[in-house]
């Protein structure tokens, strides 16, 4: 524990809907649930306005839309939040190099280590600043805790929501801690939390008067010991700036369960070609070929396979889940499927599979081009040289319906009205708001989906022509003095 409160935690408030929100001013002020849209989707995020009705994160999407059913559904824009956390991460970095992040819009930052405070003043000083400038940069606001720890810190900024700064004064842990429910702790979840409610102790004191050997023995050693630690406010983390990926994966949920095996396999398939390139956009490697299946009964199963050596080839990590797929008995129906590359390197082994399987395709290649109409030719599944779909992959494309081409809360342009993004298609038909940013709400209206006059679009950015921070911290504009105390912040003695 440090005897200042030098440890910073930021949480972006509601940061998918509130981006969307900002992006879309017509629903400003409006629910908002950002999520998968189908029957089987989850919801990712809710704005504070769909949270009164009683939607939250995790929650099934058919849920959401019976307890809101009036507000703006939205299929994720993930391009618009990273640019956005990109921005709030580079604002962080300029506070200290030691910067943790958590997800896109969380982060813990260790202030001292960045010189930028010492005390209770400076840490708060910073705190306002960054709130301030976070909304100046992005039009979107955050929430911060200040403490000590890395828990107390993002105990206080949880506190802090919606768009506020708590700071915990050191030596005030236990007080503070006493009353809360034992499920704020990290570590204890839904299980551990009814297993200590069975056991009498329901708030984090109790926790404290208990003692560690009544601990040790409801949760064993390791959990015991470190929860009776956290329950007296002990937490020596260190802020650590890079955190060492151990997998990466990708899963898709099917709004119908599959039943064709072929369909299964070609779908086991796109989601390895989807690992790779996130392996590969990541600059790692891996050993560990692992392939998730979850069955209609919602059983689910995990199979992996260990290669010789690390790769990133597609064709290895492929063919390797399609081995795993073989073992798994997929009758009855599949409603989610994953892949997952572990084991993670820096550098990748050659290896003769991969080889060979090369060796084969340019085989093939070679008799398509002898005999282009012979019944043996092999149509290539990746894109073509011109950056075009062939094979398989068009004639896959080409049974998507149009409707799937226009998600929701997605962006289009139109060469007459400009740009917007889309209420909603079907029937052949897509609806779409005209509006930008900075503009008042825009007017609605209705094209075929096959419209050549509107396309896909990259997304806006959120704030235009704003201050230019670009010497924050060193300088400020005399504007960003913050709050003061009691406007949005406060200090927890």
């Amino acid at each position: 524990m440090r005897a200042a409160p030098t440890i910073l935690h930021l949480d972006m408030d509601a940061f998918y809907a509130s981006a969307e929100q900002a992006a879309k001013p017509s629903l400003r002020g409006k629910p908002v649930v950002v999520g998968g849209l189908g029957m089987r989707g989850v919801v990712a995020t809710a704005s504070y306005e769909a949270r009164r009705l009683g939607v939250h994160s995790a929650m099934p999407m058919a849920q959401a839309r019976r307890l809101a059913p009036n507000a703006a559904y939205l299929v994720p824009r993930f391009a618009l939040y990273r640019t956005v956390s990109d921005q709030v991460m580079e604002l962080l970095q300029r506070l200290s190099p030691l910067v943790e992040p958590l997800s896109l819009d969380e982060a813990f930052v260790d202030l001292e280590a960045g010189g930028v405070a010492d005390d209770s003043a400076s840490a708060r000083l910073v705190g306002e600043q960054l709130r301030t400038v976070i909304r100046a940069v992005t039009g979107l606001s955050g929430s911060v805790g200040l403490a000590g720890s890395k828990m107390l810190a993002k105990i206080a900024s949880e506190e802090a929501k919606p768009d506020g700064l708590l700071l915990i004064e050191p030596g005030t842990e236990r007080e503070l801690l006493a009353p809360m429910s034992v499920r704020i702790l990290p570590g204890v979840g839904p299980a551990t939390g009814d297993h200590l409610r069975r056991a009498g102790m329901t708030v984090v004191s109790h926790l404290a008067e208990a003692g560690e050997a009544e601990l040790v023995r409801l949760l064993g050693k390791a959990h015991g010991v470190a929860l009776h630690r956290m329950a007296q406010g002990y937490d020596d983390r260190p802020v650590v700036a890079e955190r060492d990926a151990k997998s990466v994966s990708v899963e898709d949920t099917f709004d119908v369960d599959l039943h064709d095996r072929v369909r299964v396999r070609a779908e086991v398939e796109r989601l390895a070609a989807r690992c790779v390139q996130r392996l590969r956009g990541a600059g790692r490697s891996g050993r560990t070929v692992v392939l998730k299946v979850r069955r209609y009964d919602f059983s689910t199963l995990t199979r992996s396979e260990t290669l010789r050596g690390p790769t990133d080839d597609p064709t290895v990590v492929r063919e390797a889940a399609a081995r795993l797929l073989e073992a798994v008995d997929t009758t009855g129906g599949v409603r989610l499927l994953g892949v997952g590359v572990t084991g993670l390197a820096d550098f990748t082994q050659e290896d003769l599979f991969a080889q060979a399987a090369h060796a084969e395709q340019a085989a093939h290649a070679e008799h398509a081009a002898e005999d282009p109409e012979g019944t043996d030719a092999v149509p290539d599944e990746r894109e073509g040289p011109a950056g075009e779909a062939t094979g398989a992959e068009s004639r896959k494309r080409e049974e998507t319906p149009a409707s799937r081409r226009w998600p929701a809360g997605h962006d289009v342009r139109h060469d007459v009205h400009g740009h917007g993004w889309v209420q909603g298609s079907g029937v052949g038909r897509v609806t779409v708001r005209f509006e930008e940013p900075w503009t008042p709400p825009g007017r609605v209206r209705t094209f075929r989906v096959d419209d050549p006059a509107l396309q896909p679009a990259d997304p806006l950015p959120l704030v235009r022509d704003g201050e230019d921070y670009s010497s924050w911290p060193a300088s400020l504009p005399k504007s960003l003095s913050g709050p003061g105390p009691g406007e949005g912040d406060e200090s927890r003695p």
